[in-house]
């Protein structure tokens, strides 16, 4: 039976996943794959190279850096998330990625991202963690408006959580079993329609495909929440979300706000893991 895990985005929000992934890797939960969509990809691949707190400790210690995340960066380079300084300086050299464990880690890991020419999702497994890898993952996260289109391997890419905010149906897909979900929004949750629309038909009006997915994600994902909620019933999912609406807005400077998030993740990981370990046996 293989094991896998479900990795919701929701930019600074996901630093509650962290809390949630950090206590499953320090009490040895082990999961045959995970997927993870823009900062459930970001933070969830320090599970496949077995770094707990790797996660909240470079977003408190450089949230208010400029080359991470600002309106400067966004001005001068496109990206509102620095793509160099975030994907390539920081796992390089001032917050170490351990490359080698994650590529002795069986456990598979797939980023998901959004075609700009289609719409639809692509879910790329990810190996190695090599420099295009990496760009995977960047593109897996950039958000519309708040970054550049990335283009990798011959794709035009966006935010995978314009196309498959919480891909349970591709885990299973490939044979995943039972599939722990961590959301990063209430249970009761339910998704509007996105207001920047007009302004997003003007930005991106080259990509029809991408403006119908968009005008479209609030169906498809609260869609999604009621699949989840029949799989949680049947047995083949454990859902783990927020009691309430996580203290944190999409991009947070402030080092305490990330880090109570973080701590929210820790007490809920703890008061689940015990009826994890026996649904994952």
């Amino acid at each position: 039976m293989k094991k896998g895990l479900v990795l919701e985005g929701g930019a600074m929000r996901g630093l509650f996943t962290a809390g949630i992934i950090d206590v499953f890797m320090e009490n040895d939960i082990i999961f045959d794959g995970a997927v993870g969509v823009s900062a459930g990809a970001a933070f969830g691949c320090n599970y496949k190279s077995d770094q707990p707190r790797r996660a909240v400790r470079y977003n408190t210690r450089f949230c208010r850096d400029k080359r991470y995340c600002s309106v400067r960066s966004l001005i001068k380079t496109g990206d509102m998330f620095g793509a160099e300084f975030c994907y390539h300086e920081i796992p390089e050299k001032l917050d170490l990625f351990d490359f080698e464990t994650y590529r002795k880690s069986p456990m598979e890991f797939y980023a998901v991202c959004t075609d700009v020419n289609t719409g639809k999702p692509i879910y790329h497994r990810c190996d190695t963690m090599s420099d295009t890898e990496l760009e995977w993952i960047r593109a897996s996260a950039s958000m519309p408006m708040a970054a550049r289109i990335v283009n990798v391997d011959g794709y035009n890419m966006l935010d995978g959580g314009i196309s498959d905010s919480i891909p349970l149906k591709f885990m299973e897909k490939s044979g995943y079993e039972r599939n722990i979900v961590i959301l990063t929004q209430p249970r009761d949750y339910t998704k509007g329609k996105n207001s920047l629309m007009p302004l997003l038909k003007v930005m991106y009006r080259k990509y029809p495909g991408l403006i119908k997915a968009m005008e479209n994600r609030h169906l498809m994902y609260n869609n999604q929440l009621k699949y989840i909620r029949k799989a949680e019933q049947d047995g083949r999912a454990y859902v783990i979300a927020p009691d309430e609406k996580l203290p944190v807005k999409r991009v947070e400077h402030d080092p305490e706000v990330l880090l109570e998030v973080y701590r929210i993740g820790r007490r809920a990981g703890m008061k689940h893991l015990e009826s994890v370990r026996k649904f994952l046996k």
